[in-house]
């Protein structure tokens, strides 16, 4: 058991992004394809925040062409390069599912002053 919890503590980020459910974050993802690494960014809104240690996720949303897309980050993957925070969000929920029945305006969070 310790040689797995010793690897896992190796895996972990030294510095982890501080942000919350409901905050507007840029996630800046590194994509392989083939011999070519790119970064390529995804910016939406944080709705739930998942787990904990080694395989602590974050999914984040938002409204591309009429179509809503979300997709699952693990914190800790070498892949995230970094999470920039755009706006903190003030919401009064652990998660922000509901945010999948609005369209428009109605889907924005309001921000924390």
């Amino acid at each position: 058991m310790d040689l797995i919890q010793a690897f896992t503590n190796e895996q972990l980020k030294k510095e982890v992004p501080q942000f919350n459910i409901g905050d507007t974050v840029r996630v800046y993802n590194r994509i392989t394809e083939g011999t070519r690494v790119r970064t390529q960014l995804f910016e939406g809104t944080v709705i739930a925040k998942k787990g904990g240690g080694i395989s602590e996720t974050f999914t984040v949303r938002r409204v591309s062409y009429g179509v809503g897309v979300e997709k699952t980050f693990p914190i800790h993957s070498p892949n995230v390069e970094k999470v920039e925070i755009i706006r903190t969000g003030k919401v009064r929920r652990a998660k922000l599912y509901y945010l999948r029945g609005k369209v428009g305006k109605d889907s924005k969070v309001k921000e924390l002053l």
